[in-house]
């Protein structure tokens, strides 16, 4: 797959190693983070800050060095959205697991309704190296209540890549049952999403009001649309806020950033499941893929609510991509072949 999706970025042969560059991975525990390297340069980091509830990769970076995430609450930036703490980055959680908030968590949570909330525990990295074009980044995790009594066990393997104008990121993410069975009610907030910058959010001529699973709601007002430039565009032809509620095989997210045109896109493996996935992904900047809200985005036609047994085991693949320039439908659909097959 590596040589596959290298010639597909570069678009021509590879000839030796001078023209691929190379990806270090760096660990940096008594930092709380590992630090991801493209040439000497930085492409993101594994953190995993007290401040937060879960682990995240923050920022992500285009190849030109181009930061394509949102920086508050952890670097605010001008001009930037101050909703949804707990939206940093690129994350893994769901919104309703045995009955706790994985997705809603952060240190705004009044004590009150705590005890509701679940937390995503760094435990371990397992493994961490580079090489050319390529360098990977195993860890651990537990999905813990609010006594810290845990519920799934999660081991992760990043592969990050780079090549011309490209940068990707793999996250395959194995959740196992511990104590009991763990069931995945459907819910909106899932499961791998990313808030990115400001110039890649949706143009928006009103303000909004979101709420989360316990009906608590966030104002999001409308902002100054100067340099917003976003567009969503799902592999099943949908455009913009239609995207949002259907289903799709991925989705791409093409705007300018710095003057840079960018496409960032999420894709979603055939052997996940309820593939293909819905996509729970908002003009005002959260970019997500959730399988598991069939219930909420089928008005109520047909549920899901995965179980997983005491002990058992299962898979999820996605792949971020981070393009420069502006890409077609067709490009996206040709990197999803080679990350499908």
């Amino acid at each position: 797959m590596r040589n596959a999706w290298l010639l597909l970025c570069l678009g021509l042969p590879v000839v030796g190693q001078a023209q691929v560059p190379r990806v270090e991975v760096i660990a940096r525990e008594a930092d709380r983070r590992v630090d991801v390297t493209v040439d000497g340069k930085p492409f993101t980091s594994y953190i995993w800050p007290t401040t937060l509830k879960k682990p995240t990769l923050y920022p992500l970076r285009a190849a030109s060095g181009v930061v394509v995430t949102r920086g508050w609450p952890l670097d605010p930036r001008p001009g930037e959205r101050v909703d949804h703490p707990h939206q940093v980055g690129l994350w893994f959680d769901h919104g309703d697991v045995n009955g706790l908030d994985f997705w809603n968590n952060s240190d705004a949570i009044p004590a009150a309704r705590r005890a509701k909330m679940g937390t995503i525990l760094h435990r371990a990295v397992r493994r961490a190296g580079g090489g050319q074009g390529e360098g990977t980044l195993e860890v651990s995790a537990d999905w813990v209540d609010s006594a810290g009594k845990p519920l799934l066990r999660e081991d992760t393997r990043f592969v990050f890549r780079a090549a011309k104008g490209v940068r990707s990121v793999d996250r395959i993410t194995t959740l196992t049952a511990v104590g009991g069975s763990v069931t995945f009610t459907d819910n909106k907030e899932g499961l791998i999403g990313m808030r990115v910058a400001r110039a890649l959010e949706q143009p928006s001529n009103t303000p909004e009001v979101f709420t989360d699973a316990a009906g608590h709601a966030t104002t999001v007002p409308m902002l100054n649309n100067e340099g917003v430039t976003g567009h969503y565009h799902s592999s099943e032809g949908l455009e913009g806020d239609s995207v949002w509620g259907t289903r799709g095989r991925w989705t791409m997210l093409t705007g300018v950033v710095q003057g840079e045109p960018v496409t960032l896109a999420i894709l979603d493996h055939p052997q996940n499941v309820g593939f293909p996935t819905y996509w729970h992904a908002r003009g005002y900047g959260l970019f997500a893929a959730n399988p598991l809200g069939e219930k909420v985005f089928s008005n109520g036609k047909t549920e899901l609510n995965f179980t997983l047994a005491a002990g058992q085991s299962t898979t999820f693949r996605h792949r971020v991509l981070i393009l420069s320039g502006t890409a077609t439908p067709d490009q996206i659909e040709a990197h999803y072949r080679d990350f499908a097959r």
